[in-house]
């Protein structure tokens, strides 16, 4: 790789005199070419219009000392060197005009020589990547009260990761922002984990929006309410935070609600209101269910998200709102978009950071520490310590890994059944009496969900039926267990798609991007063609 210097040419330090006597006087940028470790390839240097002579002379300085550097000449025209707006354009524009490529070249940005003002815009250059390489300083060492003319060199990485002190800095801060926003619970699924990982790093560095979906209970209000309090903690949100139920918003009132409306815009409409968008303003905006949104309202959130604008409704002027938008919903909006209640260019818009939050039982690993997070939530909300008697806590927690646990309501149920322990609970100890109403209350609970399951698991998925059907049950029957889950599946696909090439394309999802030709139609005729099965055959069954 090659080395490239980018400096400024000093007027008054890289002059040294002119004369003869200037090569025993330390000149920052032709001191650089005087030391055998520091070998530049290219030199880029940037100089004033009525610098001509100073620089040509250091230029031929520079290629006395190292004849095989290539020497540039960047000329900037601003008028004041002082003035940072014409100092940092011209600079600016420089970085541009050139094609730096970092892969092929180590670039080094001198900022000893120029006004501070010039030093001070190549370091937010350099800072920002637009120079994409390491700060070099230079000094002079003084032998005998005389300059030498070498000086010394120091070499400034800005990539902070590099150093230890600070690197573990900022790996602490990114581990309190994590258990941030866990809630200070010490969760142990991997899957969990790995994604508020990801989502702390997307909460500090993104105001783009976040869709968080997952069934009820899973706690998607409550991270929201987390990622906003993180977002404010580091100074990235000088607003609040607004926090809206999209199922309660109905007709004029959902427009009215979300984009305000003016005076006398509707029967009602007395006074001028300004809306939870505009209120965001600077701050967060949580729609929760956003699938419960009406189209119409749909397509101007979409508007108000991408151009920071919107029309409140019955006004004829545009209001402005820079908000960052966080959706909440628990049903499938891919689904909703193909029965055409969902817009899908807001989904487009809003799927850019997609997180979907496990439910309950798929990070069961995770009850221990929930439950000790709600009771000592519960613990400091009484004002004294509430706990299990070892052999209560053994009960419950079998019967909370039992399949009989269906934790319907996922974290709600957990909260809601220590709640009410801990409430019942003399001396601030749950017994196996209390832990023994506990679990009799949540199976009734959860009967009508346990008789919905059982039904479910006796009658048989329509695409094992479909298959019967189509091989006769006799075939079917025959093929190993396997074939038959993973035939069932491709008939499943089959079903839920418009065309063959569309069922293929979804199940030849990988593949397929390896091939030159993308032949899923065929790919997906010939494997159906095994079990000789029709691809009109399947939505034939599935209309009748």
């Amino acid at each position: 790789m090659k080395n490239v210097l980018i400096g400024i040419l000093g007027v008054r330090l890289d002059h040294g005199g002119l004369g003869k006597n200037r090569w025993n006087r330390w000149r920052p940028t032709v001191s650089l070419f005087l030391h055998d470790d520091l070998h530049i390839d290219e030199l880029i240097l940037i100089h004033h219009c009525d610098e001509q002579y100073l620089l040509d002379l250091t230029i031929k300085d520079i290629q006395e000392i190292s004849p095989n550097t290539r020497c540039i000449s960047h000329q900037v025209d601003y008028a004041d060197p002082w003035d940072f707006e014409q100092v940092y354009s011209s600079l600016y524009s420089m970085s541009r005009s050139y094609p730096l490529d970092a892969e092929e070249n180590n670039y080094y940005i001198h900022i000893t020589t120029g006004t501070h003002v010039a030093q001070i815009c190549l370091y937010l250059l350099t800072e920002a990547n637009y120079l994409p390489g390491k700060l070099l300083q230079t000094s002079p060492v003084q032998q005998q009260k005389i300059n030498t003319p070498e000086g010394r060199y120091q070499i400034i990485d800005l990539d902070l990761s590099r150093y230890d002190q600070i690197a573990s800095r900022f790996e602490h801060e990114s581990h309190q922002g994590i258990s941030y926003l866990k809630n200070g619970i010490d969760t142990r699924n991997a899957q969990f984990n790995q994604l508020i990982s990801q989502l702390e790093q997307v909460s500090i560095r993104s105001s783009e929006p976040i869709l968080l979906t997952g069934a009820t209970g899973v706690g998607k209000s409550q991270l929201a309410r987390r990622i906003y309090a993180l977002k404010k903690q580091r100074g990235q949100l000088y607003g609040g935070l607004i926090e809206v139920n999209c199922a309660t918003l109905r007709g004029n009132h959902a427009m009215s609600a979300l984009f305000g409306h003016s005076k006398g815009a509707f029967t009602g409409a007395v006074n001028a209101r300004q809306g939870l968008l505009r209120e965001a303003d600077q701050g967060l905006l949580f729609l929760d269910e956003i699938g419960e949104l009406g189209l119409d309202e749909q397509a101007m959130l979409l508007g108000a998200i991408e151009e920071k604008t919107f029309m409140p409704f019955g006004s004829d002027q545009e209001t402005q709102s820079d908000f960052q938008l966080i959706a909440g919903t628990n049903c499938d909006l891919f689904k909703q978009v193909k029965k055409g209640l969902f817009r899908e260019d807001l989904l487009a818009r809003i799927n850019l950071w997609h997180y979907r939050l496990p439910a309950l039982k798929d990070r069961i690993e995770d009850l221990i520490p929930n439950i000790e997070h709600e009771l000592e939530k519960y613990t400091r909300k009484a004002g004294y310590k509430v706990d299990f008697n070892k052999a209560a806590k053994q009960q419950y927690l079998q019967f909370a890994y039992s399949k009989q646990a269906l934790w319907q309501a996922n974290f709600r149920d957990l909260n809601s059944s220590i709640t009410r322990m801990a409430t019942l609970a003399n001396g601030g100890r749950i017994t196996e009496a209390v832990v023994q109403v506990e679990m009799q209350r949540l199976q009734s609970d959860w009967q009508y969900y346990q008789l919905d399951y059982a039904d479910n698991m006796k009658s048989e998925p329509s695409e094992r039926t479909c298959l019967k059907q189509l091989l006769g049950k006799q075939t079917f029957e025959q093929l190993d267990l396997f074939e038959q889950l993973q035939l069932q599946q491709v008939v499943a696909i089959c079903q839920k798609s418009h065309s063959l090439a569309e069922a293929g394309r979804t199940l030849f999802n990988i593949s397929r991007t390896s091939k030159r030709v993308q032949n899923d139609s065929h790919r997906l005729r010939q494997y159906l063609k095994k079990y000789e099965i029709q691809f009109s055959d399947i939505l034939k069954y599935f209309s009748l």
